[in-house]
C-alpha cells in the first residue's frame, strides 16, 4: 500500500461527475434524463473524502471518493487512496446482514477509488440533530441491532473461521487508517501532539494534567493494547454520531473506511461515548426557551436502549444462528451443556460490556483533547460555557478507564453521568 496517487486517478468535482456518470448504464439509468439535468453539489464535511450528491429527473444518488490527503491539512498529510476499497469491501460483507440499517451500494470504481451508492434523503448526520434537539425514537435500537448483527456474523460464532480469516487477510492492509486510530485514540491525547486542541485557556491546566495522569494513561494504553489483540469480529471502525443517518423512522451506518477486524466493544463503545458527549453538550445549548432539561435526560435513556437492543439480539443470533468453529452447536447436546453454554454467552456478552466502557472513555478524552472534535462541543460558543462542559464529560470519561470496577451494568453507567453532569 503507497501513499502515491496512482495511473488514472483523478479528483473527482462538482463539473467531472456528470460525465463520469454518464459513463455507467445502470447509474444513468437510475438518475434519468441526460448528464445536463443532473444537479451535483459537494457536501464532504469531514477530513477526508469528497462527497457529491446527484439529483436527476428520475432518482438520486450519493457519489463518495477517497482523496489522497486529509482534506484539512492538504498534501501536508499525505492518506492512501485505498480507504475507499475497504469501505466497498466492509459492506460487501456486512451488508448483506443489515438490510435496511446502510445504504444500498450501486458501483465501486478502483480506479478512482470512488463508490456510488444511495443518496439518503431527507436524512440527516445524527450529530446535527442532536444539537438541534431532535429526538429519533428508533435510532438506539436501530444502531444497536446493526452493531449485533454487523458483529455476529463476521464473528467465530457466527461464520466458519476459514471465511473470516480470509476477511482478515483483507482488512489487516488497512493499517494506515488502523494506525490513524491507534494514535489519535489511544496516545496523541496523553502526549504533546502539535495536531491536538482543546479550548484554552480555560483547560490548559487540565490537559497538563491528562498529560501527567499515569493512572489515565496506562489504562488508555490497556485499551489500545486490546483494540489491537482481540480480533472478535469486523468491525466498523468509527461509529460515532458523525456516522449515522437518521429520520423519525429511519436509520442508515456510513462511514466504515475505518473497518477492520476487531473487539466489538470498539463500535459499541464509540456509539455510547457520542451519546454522552452530546448528553454533556446539552447545557450549552440550552436556551431561555427550552432548558434542554428534559432532552438530555431522553439521550441518556437512549444508552441503555442500544446496548439492550444489541446484548438481546448478539445473544439471539448465537442461540438460533450460530455457524461459526467457536462453541460449536454439536458439542451442547444436553440440557446441562445448554446451561454450561448460555454462562458462557453471557461471560462474553459481560467482557463486551467491560471493552465498550473502556472504549467509551478513551473515545470521548480524544474529542476533548486530541486533534478531531466533535460540533456538539464546538458550537458552543461561550468558551467557559464549553469548557465547563467538557470538564464534566473528561471527569466521567477518565472514571469509566481508571475505576471501571465501578461499571457492572448500564445503569451504573447512567448513574455516574448523571452525578458528573453538573451545571455548567
Amino acid at each position: 500500500m503507497t501513499d502515491q496517487t496512482p495511473p488514472g486517478y483523478r479528483a473527482l468535482t462538482e463539473k467531472t461527475v456528470p460525465a463520469y456518470l454518464d459513463g455507467l448504464a445502470a447509474i444513468r439509468q437510475r438518475l434519468g434524463g441526460t448528464p445536463a439535468d443532473w444537479r451535483v453539489a459537494e457536501v464532504g464535511d469531514g477530513n477526508l473524502n469528497m462527497v457529491f450528491l446527484v439529483d436527476g429527473p428520475e432518482g438520486a444518488v450519493c457519489v463518495k471518493q477517497s482523496l489522497p490527503y486529509v482534506r484539512s491539512f492538504g498534501e501536508a498529510w499525505r492518506m492512501p487512496l485505498e480507504r475507499a476499497y475497504f469501505e466497498n469491501c466492509y459492506w460487501s460483507a456486512v451488508g448483506p446482514h443489515v438490510p435496511g440499517l446502510a445504504p444500498a451500494l450501486y458501483h465501486y470504481e478502483p480506479s478512482l477509488f470512488c463508490i456510488v451508492m444511495e443518496k439518503l434523503a431527507p436524512h440527516i448526520i445524527l450529530r446535527r440533530g442532536l444539537i438541534a434537539g431532535t429526538r429519533y425514537p428508533l435510532i438506539a435500537k436501530h444502531v444497536g441491532d446493526y452493531v449485533a448483527r454487523a458483529c455476529f456474523h463476521t464473528s467465530d460464532l457466527g461464520q466458519p473461521f476459514d471465511d473470516k480469516l480470509d476477511d482478515m487477510a483483507i482488512f489487516a492492509k488497512n493499517h494506515p487508517l488502523i494506525r490513524i486510530t491507534v494514535e489519535l485514540v489511544f496516545a496523541d491525547p496523553y502526549r504533546v501532539m502539535e495536531r491536538n486542541r482543546w479550548t484554552g485557556p480555560q483547560l490548559d491546566a487540565t490537559a497538563a494534567e491528562l498529560r501527567a495522569d499515569s493512572a489515565l494513561k496506562a489504562a488508555a494504553s490497556r485499551m489500545g493494547h486490546r483494540f489491537l489483540t482481540a480480533p472478535q469480529a469486523l468491525i466498523h471502525g468509527d461509529l460515532h454520531s458523525g456516522s449515522v443517518m437518521v429520520t423519525e423512522s429511519d436509520s442508515r451506518v456510513i462511514d466504515s473506511e475505518f473497518a477492520f477486524y476487531g473487539p466489538i466493544g470498539f463500535d459499541t463503545g464509540a456509539f455510547i461515548a457520542n451519546l454522552l458527549l452530546s448528553y454533556f453538550a446539552q447545557p450549552g445549548h440550552a436556551t431561555k426557551e427550552n432548558d434542554r432539561i428534559a432532552y438530555r435526560a431522553w439521550i441518556l435513556e437512549q444508552i441503555p436502549i442500544f446496548w439492550n437492543t444489541f446484548r438481546d439480539g448478539f445473544l439471539t443470533l448465537w442461540r438460533t444462528q450460530a455457524k461459526g468453529d467457536a462453541y460449536p452447536t454439536n458439542l451442547f447436546t444436553s440440557a446441562a451443556d445448554e446451561a454450561a453454554l448460555e454462562k458462557e454467552r453471557e461471560a462474553f456478552i459481560d467482557s463486551v460490556f467491560a471493552d465498550t466502557i473502556g472504549f467509551a472513555g478513551c473515545k470521548m478524552i480524544r474529542r476533548l483533547f486530541g486533534f478531531a472534535h466533535v460540533a456538539d462541543f464546538d458550537s458552543i460558543k461561550d468558551a467557559d460555557m464549553r469548557a465547563g462542559c467538557e470538564k464534566n464529560a473528561l471527569a466521567l470519561a477518565r472514571m469509566m478507564l481508571v475505576e471501571p470496577h465501578r461499571f457492572k451494568k448500564i445503569d451504573d453507567l447512567l448513574k455516574a453521568a448523571r452525578d458528573q453532569n453538573t451545571d455548567s
